[in-house]
C-alpha cells in the first residue's frame, strides 16, 4: 500500500483543496438543476486520463479510474449540493448566492475528492483494478440524489463503495465509524384532517378539525412510546401544523406536516402501519376525513462490518499526519441518501472530525464550519483505505 506515495503527492495539492473549497462555498447551489458545481467538477477533470461519464441521474457525475491491470472496483463517493439557508458566518469567502450556503459540508467533500482523485490518476499504474469516482448531487432533497444516480447505473461494474462526511462538531484529528445500522431511515407524511366548519359559540353544529388535529399529534407520540420494541428507537416529529384562522372560528380543515426516523426496516414498516392505523380510527371517531399523504425515503444506512474493519485498519497503518485517534461513534442520528448505496452493495460510510477552533455550530445551522485542515485527513484517510482495498 504505497500511502507515502499518495500522501505526498496530496500534500502537494493542499493548497489547491482549500482553493476549491472556498470557491465552492462561495458559489453554493441546490443541485437537482443544472448548476455552476457540476461545470466545475466537468472542468477539473478536462485533459485527465480519465473516462468521465456525465449527467447521471440529473446532474451527477461517475469518474473512472482504470489502472489497466485486472482487479476489484471500489468507488468513492461525495456529494456537492448545498442547502437553502442564508449564511451567518463572516467568512471573506462567505456565498454570494442569496439565501443558499453549503451549511453541510459537501463543499469539502466535493473539493477534497476532487484532489484525491487527481492524485490517484498520477499514480494509477501503481495499483490495479479501478476507482471510479461519484460526484453526486441532491443528497439534501429527497428521494436523494444517490436513488436516481443508482438508476442511471453509476454501481455498474462497482464491488464496494466508501464515502465520509466532515462533521462540525466531532474533534478534529480524529476519523471516526461504526459497524451495522449507522444512520436512520427517513420518512414524511402530510395529513389534512378535514371537518366541518363553523361558529366558536355552537361547536356542536361543526365539526373542529383543530380538535381532530390535536389529538393525532398526541396519539402520534404513543406509536414510539406503545408500540415501538424498547430495544429499537424511532422519533415522530410534527414539524408544521397549518391551523391558523380566526380566533372564533371553528376551521373546516387542518394540514398537519410530519417526520419520522428509525434505526431498523422493522421500525420503518412499523410505524407506518400504525400512523396509517391512527387516522383510519380517527375518521370513525370523529366522523371525519384524514387524507393522508405518507412517502418513506433514506433507508437505513447499514455499514458492512467488514468494509468498516478495512477502513479502520487502512487509518491506523497509514500514520496519517495530523490523525490523533480512530473511534467507534455509534450510530448517528441524521439520516444520509448513501444508504441506498449500501443497499446494493458491501460499504463503509465513515466520519471525519472537524470542529473548529472556537464555537462549533451543528450542521444545518447559518453560522456553521470546519477546520479545513479535515479535508487533507479526509482525502488521506479515503485514499488509504481505497489503495489496501485494492492491494487486498
Amino acid at each position: 500500500m504505497n500511502t507515502k506515495r499518495l500522501f505526498s503527492l496530496l500534500e502537494e495539492r493542499r493548497e489547491k483543496m482549500i482553493e476549491d473549497r472556498r470557491w465552492l462555498h462561495m458559489h453554493p447551489e441546490l443541485s437537482f438543476e443544472e448548476t455552476e458545481t457540476s461545470k466545475f467538477i466537468e472542468k477539473f477533470y478536462e485533459g485527465k486520463d480519465v473516462n468521465v461519464e456525465k449527467n447521471m441521474g440529473s446532474y451527477g457525475l461517475r469518474v473512472t479510474i482504470d489502472s489497466g491491470k485486472p482487479g476489484k472496483t471500489i468507488a468513492l463517493r461525495a456529494d456537492f449540493d448545498a442547502l437553502p439557508i442564508e449564511e451567518d458566518t463572516g467568512l471573506p469567502y462567505s456565498s454570494k448566492n442569496k439565501g443558499v450556503m453549503h451549511a453541510c459540508g459537501h463543499d469539502a467533500h466535493t473539493a477534497y475528492l476532487l484532489n484525491l482523485a487527481d492524485a490517484l490518476i498520477e499514480m494509477k499504474d501503481e495499483f490495479k483494478g479501478r476507482i471510479v469516482i461519484i460526484h453526486q448531487p441532491a443528497e439534501e432533497v429527497p428521494p436523494g440524489g444517490a436513488k436516481g444516480m443508482i438508476e442511471a447505473g453509476v454501481l455498474n461494474g462497482v464491488d464496494n463503495v466508501l464515502g465520509c462526511h466532515v462533521m462540525s462538531q466531532m474533534d478534529f484529528g480524529k476519523v471516526y465509524y461504526h459497524k451495522g445500522p449507522t444512520q436512520q431511515a427517513r420518512a414524511k407524511f402530510i395529513a389534512k384532517v378535514m371537518g366541518k366548519g363553523g361558529h366558536g359559540s355552537s361547536p356542536h353544529e361543526a365539526n373542529d378539525s383543530i380538535v381532530i388535529a390535536s389529538q393525532l399529534v398526541v396519539n402520534l407520540q404513543t406509536i414510539i412510546s406503545r408500540r415501538m420494541n424498547p430495544m429499537e428507537s424511532g422519533v415522530i416529529t410534527i414539524g408544521s401544523f397549518d391551523g391558523k384562522g380566526q380566533f372564533n372560528i371553528i376551521k373546516d380543515s387542518v394540514t398537519l406536516e410530519g417526520d419520522v426516523r428509525c434505526m431498523s426496516n422493522s421500525a420503518r414498516e412499523m410505524i407506518e402501519r400504525e400512523v396509517r392505523a391512527m387516522c383510519k380510527g380517527l375518521e370513525t371517531m370523529y366522523s371525519c376525513k384524514i387524507d393522508l399523504d405518507y412517502k418513506n425515503d433514506y433507508p437505513v444506512l447499514i455499514n458492512d462490518e467488514e468494509m468498516t474493519d478495512l477502513v479502520v485498519e487502512a487509518v491506523e497503518e497509514a500514520n496519517i499526519p495530523g490523525v490523533v485517534g480512530v473511534e467507534d461513534c455509534g450510530p448517528q442520528s441524521p439520516s444520509e441518501d448513501f444508504s441506498y448505496y449500501t443497499e446494493k452493495v458491501p460499504c463503509c460510510f465513515f466520519y471525519i472530525g472537524a470542529k473548529p477552533e472556537g464555537e462549533a455550530y451543528p450542521h444545518h445551522h447559518p453560522k456553521f464550519d470546519i477546520r479545513e485542515e479535515s479535508m487533507m485527513i479526509a482525502a488521506m484517510s479515503m485514499g488509504a483505505a481505497a489503495l489496501k482495498y485494492l492491494e487486498d
